[in-house]
This record gives structure tokens, sequence and C-alpha cells, in this order.
């Protein structure tokens, strides 16, 4: 413990003197800070999805320091100390989880959920929705509103019923295209992607995981058909769908084997 606070405390001390005399890291701003970091929470999470663990390592190392920029910024701004980050925290997860520092006995999993909920309300939340951020993802977004509707008694009862919903808003698809309505079908099909994260959560199936895991195999696979193609002599857009569709099932046969 104490070999990691040490190396805790020599990066805050290379922050500060990269902050007082390096002339990059003295311009930087919360604002010119916030794509970066943008950038290096993506470069993790492609880590993450990739399970490199080496690459985890390094960009876990690169969001720290980002936490640590924005904190002497704080610190220079006047507005809090690094210390009142770390203590916020630590308050934090101590009234948030009761069942470990009091004496609340909860059965599984789901209960600190919920419990997690109806302390946030107690901490002068308005809604269980609140603590969505505007600027996710949609796909992740929709996957937080759900599990927060859910910890209110919000949900279906089995995975039976959300796939009916996913039937459901399909036929509602299907009836807004022959309608031929642009409005309608943008908003149908907003509304099966929604269910179909639903139904996803009740797999207990990471949406936006597993459809970068398809992203990326769909790269792999059509570089590789673009490389046999060029082996070949031969470009993808003078071929037939036939024939894409040939050297595509080649590399997806090479891909399982």
């Amino acid at each position: 413990m104490q070999n990691t606070a040490d190396s805790f405390l020599r990066l805050v001390k290379i922050m500060d003197e990269l902050r007082e005399q390096c002339p990059w890291d003295k311009k930087q701003t919360i604002h010119t800070l916030r794509p970066l970091t943008l950038e290096e929470t993506y470069e993790l999470t492609d880590s993450i999805t990739d399970e490199n663990w080496k690459g985890i390592k390094e960009e876990l190392g690169d969001i720290l320091l980002h936490i640590l920029f924005y904190a002497k910024i704080g610190q220079e701004q006047k507005q809090f100390e690094l210390k009142e980050v770390i203590d916020g925290i630590c308050e934090k997860l101590i009234f948030r989880h009761p069942h470990i520092y009091g004496d609340v006995k909860v059965a599984d999993e789901e209960e600190v959920k919920r419990n997690w909920e109806k302390l946030k309300m107690k901490e002068g939340k308005t809604s269980v929705l609140s603590g969505v951020p505007p600027s996710l993802p949609a796909m992740v977004k929709a996957t937080r509103i759900q599990e927060k509707a859910k910890q209110v008694g919000f949900e279906w009862d089995n995975k039976e019923d959300v796939w009916k919903k996913v039937e459901e808003e399909i036929g509602e698809l299907k009836e807004a295209i022959e309608m031929d309505s642009k409005d309608k079908i943008d908003e149908e099909f907003g509304d099966v992607l929604f269910s179909l994260v639903n139904y996803a959560r009740f797999l207990q199936v990471d949406a936006e995981g597993v459809l970068e895991k398809t992203n990326k195999k769909f790269i792999y696979r059509f570089q590789q058909m673009e490389t046999i193609a060029n082996a070949q002599g031969k470009k993808l857009e003078n071929l037939s769908l036939t024939e894409m569709d040939a050297i595509w099932n080649e590399v997806k046969k090479k891909n399982t084997n």
C-alpha cells in the first residue's frame, strides 16, 4: 500500500512540475482537455473490448493523469483541492454502501442497486434518471436509462415478455414502412433499437460491447476481402456481389477454424 501511495505522490509531483514548466501543459484548460479525455476513454474501452491487459494498464495511467490535471486546474481556479476530490468519493462510497459500513442487510446485487438509487434520491436527486449523462452514446444511454428505471420496479417480469415487445415494435416499424412515413419510420426504428437493448439486458449481454466486437469483426473480414482481391489482381468495386460474397465466405471460414 505504501509503495502505491509513493507512486501516486510521484505522479502528483510530476503533474505539478509539468503545469509549471511545460509550455503545452501550462496552456491547457478544462475545455481543451475535454476532447483528449474522451479520446483516452475510448482508447481504454478499445483495450477492454480486446482484453488487451497491457493496453488497459497504459490507458488507465493516461486517464489517471487527466484526473490529476483537472484537479490541478481546479486548485488553480480556487474551486477545489485534490484532497477534496478523494475525500468526496470516499464519503460517497461509504454512504452508498451501508451494507458494508452500516447495519443494512442485502440479499443480492440487485438489492444493492435498488438501495444505491434510493440513497441518491436522499442526496437531492429529483429523478432516478437524473444521473444519466446527456452526452453518453445512445446505446449506452439506453442501457443506463433502463437499468435505473428497473430500480423503482419499472421492468418486465421475464425475457419472454421483453421479446414480445421487440416483435411488437418490429411490427409497428413494418407498418410505418408501408405508410412510407419518414418521421414514423425514424420513430419506430428507434423504438426497435431501444427494445432490443432492453432484451440484451435480460440476456445479460452488453449491447454496446457486443456491437463493437461485431464492428471489429466486420472490419477485419472486409479488409481480408480486400487483401485477397488485391492478391488476385482485382478490386472489390469491380467484383459482383456474388464474387464478393464468395470471398467473404472464404474469409469467414478461415476465421472460424
